[in-house]
C-alpha cells in the first residue's frame, strides 16, 4: 500500500527540515513586510496597508527561493562536495530539496501577485499615483516580467508532474529549459521600481530589496555549470562496442580518455541523430578498471525505443541496430529455444552471458553514430565500501549500479583493498529468466572466485509466471545438480517477491549473536548499508523494513536510487 503524504512528507528528518525551512521562510516574510510598512520614505505606498505590505514580504521570500531554486541541481558541486558532507546532508536528495523549494516558489508567487493585482486596482483608485492599472500591470518592466513569469511557471509546474514525465518525458525536458528566462525575469523584475518614495523635501529613490544582488549567484553558479557540463561533454567518445542482451537489455560500450569514474556512479547520455538536444541518465554498469565504460539500457520510453515514437524520428535502439526483432532472437537463444545459435549472426555465449554484438557491423560500415557523455555524477551506491556489510537490492535493469560495484569488489579483492566491507548480500529480482543473463557472467566468475564462501552471498527472485513446461525442465534438470538450472550459479533461484522484512531480521541476528562477522565485538556498532535501484513504490517499503530491523548495536542506512 502507497505511503500517504503526510507520512512521507511529516515524518522523521523530512518534518525537521519543513519546520526550520518554512518558519525560515515565514520570518523572512515578516521582515518584509516590517521593513516596507516602517520606512517612513514609502509612507504613500503604506496607505495601501496589508495588499502592500504581504506583497513586498513575499517578494523578500521569492529572493530566497529564486537563490536555493537552482543550488541543488548543481550537480558538478555536489560531485566535489558530497564526500566530505554526505554524513550531515543527504546530498543524494538534491532532487527533494530542488522541489521543496519550487512548492515554496509557487507558494508565496500566488501571494505574491494576488497582493500585486490589489495594490494596482488600489492604486488606480486612490489615484496615489497617476497611473492606470492596466498600464502598470502590462506595460512597466515589473507587471510585465511578473506575467511572463507566470507563464513560464505554469509551463514548467504542468510538465515536471510524474504522469507527464513518464508519458512523454521530452515535454518536460524542453520545458524545464525556460528557467533560463524564468530566472533573467526574477533578476530583471525589480527594474521598473514600483516601490520607491522619499522624505519631504527629498528627492524620490528606489527603496526595493535589491534582492537581485544576492539572488543572481544562484545564477551565475548555474550558467557555470552549464558552460562546465557543455565542454566536457563534447570531448572526444568512442563507441566500441553495442551488444544487444536478453529481454530488450541494450548495451553501449564507449572509451572516453578523460573520463574518471567510481563504481555506482551515473552519466547524462545524448546521441545527436536521435535527439540534438536531450540528455537522458543512464547508470554505469562497468567497473573503473574495465578498459571500456558501459551503461545498460531497457528499451522503454520514446527515446530508446522506436516503437514509441513516430516513424519521422529514429529511436536510439533502432539506430544502433538493436531492434525487437533481434532482442526476440536473443531472448529465444538464451532461453534455448534456437537449437541453431549460427542462425543469428555474431552471437556470443560465453561463459552464460548471452548477447548478440550488433555494433560489430555498424563499427565496420563506419556508420557508428556520434555519442556524447557528461558526468559522471555522485550516487549513494558509491558509499559502499564504508560498510561492514552492504545489502545490494536491485530489480531488472535497476542491477546495473551493483554489476558496476560487485565487479568493483572483485578487482578491489585482488588487491586486497576491500577497505571496511565484510560481507555482502546481493537480491536481484526479475519478471521473467532471460533478464538474468544480462550479467550471469559477471556473478558466475564472482561466485567461483570467492576465496571466502561468507563473503559474497547471492539471491535470485523470479517474481514472473512460470508456465507449466518451464516447471518441468527445471524439476527435470535439478535434480542432482550443483547448479542452478535457470542461472547456471550455486545459489538457487528463489520463486516470488522477496519477504526484504525477513530477510533483513534474519541478518541483524546473525550479526548480534556472532555467526554472521567473525570477531565481532559485541559491544560495537556494526555499519550496515542497504541500497535499492529499481521503482520507487519499492523503496518506500525498504526503508521502514530497515528502520524495523535497527537496533542499539547495528547502525543501518538506507540510500536509493528509485526511477518511475
Amino acid at each position: 500500500m502507497p505511503q500517504s503524504w503526510y507520512i512521507r512528507e511529516l515524518t522523521g528528518r523530512k518534518l525537521v527540515w519543513n519546520i526550520f525551512f518554512y518558519l525560515g521562510h515565514i520570518g523572512v516574510f515578516a521582515y518584509g513586510w516590517q521593513k516596507q510598512m516602517r520606512d517612513p520614505r514609502l509612507a504613500g505606498l503604506n496607505t495601501l496597508k496589508f495588499s502592500v505590505w504581504i506583497s513586498r514580504g513575499a517578494g523578500l521570500a521569492l529572493g530566497v527561493d529564486g537563490l536555493f531554486l537552482v543550488l541543488p541541481v548543481l550537480r558538478n558541486l555536489i560531485r566535489l562536495i558530497r564526500p566530505s558532507i554526505v554524513a550531515f546532508i543527504p546530498m543524494d536528495e538534491n532532487i527533494w530539496f530542488h522541489r521543496q523549494f519550487a512548492y515554496s516558489t509557487l507558494l508565496f508567487t500566488i501571494v505574491h501577485t494576488t497582493a500585486h493585482y490589489v495594490n494596482m486596482i488600489s492604486v488606480e483608485r486612490t489615484q496615489i499615483r497617476k497611473e492606470m492599472a492596466w498600464a502598470i500591470m502590462y506595460t512597466q518592466p515589473g507587471g510585465f516580467t511578473g506575467h511572463v513569469m507566470l507563464v513560464l511557471m505554469f509551463l514548467m509546474y504542468t510538465t515536471a508532474h510524474q504522469r507527464i514525465r513518464q508519458q512523454c518525458f521530452e515535454a518536460f525536458w524542453y520545458t524545464h529549459h525556460l528557467a533560463f528566462f524564468f530566472l533573467l525575469g526574477l533578476y530583471t523584475h525589480a527594474t521598473g521600481c514600483f516601490v520607491r518614495g522619499a522624505l519631504p523635501g527629498q528627492p524620490v529613490k528606489c527603496l526595493g530589496y535589491f534582492s537581485w544582488t544576492w539572488t543572481i549567484w544562484g545564477g551565475i553558479l548555474y550558467f557555470l555549470e552549464r558552460c562546465v557540463r557543455v565542454y566536457r561533454s563534447h570531448r572526444p567518445t568512442k563507441i566500441v562496442g553495442v551488444l544487444m542482451h536478453p529481454s530488450g537489455a541494450m548495451e553501449i560500450r564507449f572509451e572516453k580518455p578523460d573520463f574518471k569514474y567510481k563504481a555506482g556512479q551515473w552519466l547524462f547520455l545524448n546521441v545527436e541523430e536521435v535527439s540534438k538536444w536531450q540528455w537522458h541518465p543512464f547508470t554505469i554498469s562497468s567497473a573503473p578498471d574495465d578498459p571500456y565504460v558501459s551503461v545498460h539500457i531497457r528499451q522503454v520510453g520514446d527515446f530508446t525505443n522506436s516503437d514509441d515514437v513516430p516513424t519521422e524520428r529514429r529511436a536510439l535502439g533502432e539506430r544502433l541496430g538493436c531492434t525487437s526483432s533481434v532482442a526476440a532472437e536473443a531472448s529465444q537463444t538464451a532461453s534455448g529455444l534456437l537449437v541453431d545459435e549460427k542462425s543469428i549472426s555474431d552471437f556470443r555465449y560465453s561463459g552464460g552471458d548471452a548477447y548478440i554484438d550488433v555494433g560489430a557491423a555498424l563499427s565496420q560500415a563506419g556508420r557508428m553514430p556520434r555519442l556524447k557523455i557528461d558526468g559522471p555524477f555522485g550516487a549513494p551506491a558509491e558509499d559502499v565500501f564504508s560498510n561492514e556489510v552492504a545489502i545490494l537490492i536491485g530489480t531488472g535493469i535497476g542491477v546495473t549500479p551493483f554489476a558496476s560495484i560487485l565487479k568493483n569488489i572483485w578487482y578491489k579483492q585482488q588487491r586486497r583493498q576491500l577497505g571496511a566491507l565484510r560481507r555482502v548480500e546481493f537480491i536481484w529480482s526479475n519478471r521473467d529468466t532471460g533478464s538474468f543473463e544480462w550479467f550471469q557472467d559477471l556473478l558466475k566468475s564472482l561466485e567461483e572466485k570467492q576465496t571466502d564462501p561468507n563473503f559474497l552471498r547471492i539471491s535470485m527472485y523470479l517474481t514472473g509466471k512460470v508456465d507449466l513446461g518451464m516447471m518441468q525442465n527445471i524439476a527435470i534438470n535439478d535434480v542432482g545438480e550443483s547448479f542452478d538450472p535457470l542461472t547456471n550459479l550455486r545459489s538457487r533461484t528463489h520463486f516470488g517477491r522477496p519477504n526484504y522484512g525477513k530477510i533483513f531480521t534474519s541478518v541483524h541476528e546473525a550479526i548480534e549473536n556472532g555467526s554472521y562477522l567473525t570477531g565481532r565485538e559485541s559491544s560495537l556498532v556494526t555499519k550496515v548499508g542497504v541500497y535499492y535501484c529499481g521503482p520507487g513504490g519499492l523503496a518506500k517499503t525498504l526503508k521502514d523494513e530497515t528502520k524495523k530491523a535497527s537496533s542499539g548495536t547495528i547502525n543501518d542506512s538506507f540510500a536509493c536510487s528509485a526511477f518511475t
